[in-house]
Formats: structure tokens, sequence, C-alpha cells
């Protein structure tokens, strides 16, 4: 039997590529998501690979729904060993077209979703004294872009939430690590269902990511955990720009950050809108950038390797300063 893992916003994008990399790696996965239609096809693909499924439609901006999942999960499928926080929704909108439900809406569902799924795992992981949490974090939880404040500004409250818990952690002595995994640009539908209010159609800023990438590098995280995993020579560009040249940074992004991520198209009149409500249809992990995403990332890898590469900047290191220290000495 396989381990038992939970996945939040497991109906499509990077959430619906976790649960196949999950369930092809023979765990059983308990699957959280709004649209029921999706959530079973979701579940279907994953009993595919010979594991159980169970999906149950929550939404994670409730917390006693997201408890009684985690409840009904343990029931059917046994204790739960990894807890993966996914979940997020956006508003691509200006501050100054933005509603106040707007923005609570979009904050309950990307930050407090990430928060309750956080207590739901610890009630049942710290009495076992086991267990991992991934929290699925962001490039714009180090540097905020214009148009997306809803969303930057949850991204930031779960990285603050997440360290000061690792601190907690730590403090107890408990045997449950805690990992968040930092997103690029990546292929998923959030593009085509996110509410927009800027009358053109939105778009990852390139180079894109395909979802698989970084649901890899979950499931690397929940059982070789790291403090944080950066995906993407993009993130770790702009996480570092940002520390040494913020100012700069503000401004380029006054005007790259719009021309960046929205298209010359018009959004059409009937665009759906997933804030509130989720959006039926056949949606899956990808989205509609397929022909110009990108299917590896050094970063990972090197995230994952990172030890062997440590080793081996040693053994060269070491090498080095021997053959100095020939050259001293002669």
């Amino acid at each position: 039997m396989g381990k038992v893992v939970v996945i939040t916003g497991a109906g499509a994008g990077v959430g619906r590529a976790t649960v196949t990399e999950f369930a092809r790696n023979g765990c059983d996965v308990g699957l959280l998501s709004r649209d029921p239609g999706r959530l079973g096809e979701a579940v279907a693909e994953a009993r595919s690979f010979g594991v159980r499924a169970v999906g149950i439609p929550t939404d994670v901006a409730d917390p006693e729904a997201v408890e009684a999942a985690a409840a009904q999960i343990e029931d059917q499928l046994g204790p739960i060993d990894v807890w993966v926080n996914v979940a997020m929704a956006t508003v691509f909108s200006p501050v100054s077209k933005l509603t106040a439900s707007e923005v609570e809406r979009g904050t309950a569902v990307t930050y407090l979703g990430q928060v309750y799924g956080m207590m739901a795992a610890l009630r049942r992981m710290r009495p076992r004294n086991r267990g991992a949490i991934v929290n699925v974090g962001s490039a714009l939880a180090y540097r905020s872009v214009p148009l997306q404040s809803v969303y930057c500004g949850a991204k930031f409250a779960i990285r603050g939430f997440t360290d000061a818990l690792r601190s907690e952690i730590l403090h107890d002595k408990l045997k449950i690590t805690l990992s968040m995994v930092d997103l690029p640009a990546v292929n998923t539908p959030q593009f085509d269902w996110a509410l927009n209010k800027t009358g053109r159609r939105a778009r990852p800023v390139p180079p894109i990511f395909q979802p698989e990438i970084p649901a890899r590098a979950i499931y690397f995280a929940a059982f070789h955990p790291r403090r944080q995993t950066w995906i993407g020579f993009p993130t770790v560009k702009a996480i570092l720009a940002n520390r040494i040249a913020p100012g700069l940074i503000d401004r380029y992004l006054a005007s790259a950050g719009y021309t960046g991520q929205l298209t010359t198209e018009t959004t059409p009149a009937d665009a759906p809108n997933n804030l509130f409500h989720a959006v039926p249809g056949a949606y899956g992990a990808h989205g509609r950038f397929d022909a110009s995403a990108r299917s590896e990332s050094w970063e990972v890898f090197t995230s994952r390797h990172r030890n062997a590469l440590w080793a081996g900047a040693a053994v060269v290191g070491l090498f080095f300063l021997h053959r100095l220290a020939r050259r001293v000495d002669v």
C-alpha cells in the first residue's frame, strides 16, 4: 500500500499534474477541487495507475469543508502522509478596478486555503509525529507584478505563514517536514478562466513551463524535503534581482509588467470566470500554450541533485587547491 497524499486544486493545472505524478509513483491520492465533473475525471486517471483515489468536491476557502474532506480521506484511504496545497484563484486587474469582494475571495482561496490545509494536515500528523506538507508558492511571493495584486499579496502571506510554522515545528522537535515550491510562469488553464478586468486576454510571461515540471518538484519535495525549491531561471532571477534593486524593478514592471502579461486579443464577452464559482468543462493540466512551453528546468535538476553537485564542486575545488599548493611549493 502506497503513501496517502492529499492534493488541493486537483481538478486542473499544476494540481492535476501533481495528482498524476503521485499516482504514477504508486501513491494513493485524495483529490480536493470544486468541480465534480473534472474531479471525477482526475480520479479515474489516478486509478488507471492502479492506486486508490478519492475525489471530494471542496472549496478550500471553507475551513469546515477542508476539515471534513481530510476526515473522509483518512476514513477511506488511511492516515495522511503528505498534504500538498496547490489551489489558487487570481484576478487580472488594476487595483482601481477591484472590488472588496474580489480581493476577499482571491485571498481566501489562495492564502487561507493553504492555511486551512496546513491546519487540517497538522491535526493528523502531529499526534503521529510524522508527515510532509508541501506548499506551492511563486516567484510572485518575492516580487510583485502589476495587475495581479490579489495573487501576489496572497502568495506573500503564504510565505510568511509557512516560515512561522516551520519555526514552530522545529521548536516542538516534530518529524514533520514543511517545504515550499516556488513556481515560474506555467502553462495552465488559469489564463483562460481567471477573472479578467483588463479587456485583453491574459498570458504567462515567457519563458513558460509545462505543469509536469512543478509536479515533479512537488513530488520530490514530499519525500526529499527542501526548505525551498525555485523552479526556472526566471524565478531565481526575479527573486535575486528584487533583493538587489527593487526600485529599478518597480520602474521596469511599470511598463513591461503590462505588455508581458496581456496579449493584443480582446477578452471574449462570454469568457469564463472561476473566482466565485467553478467553471465546468474538460480542462486538464495544460493551458493553451503547449507550443511555447518548456518541459525541463535546470533549477529543478540542481535542487534534486544538490548533494551530488556540491560533492562534485568540492572535488573540483580540492583539485585546484592541490594544483595551487604544488605551484607554491615549487
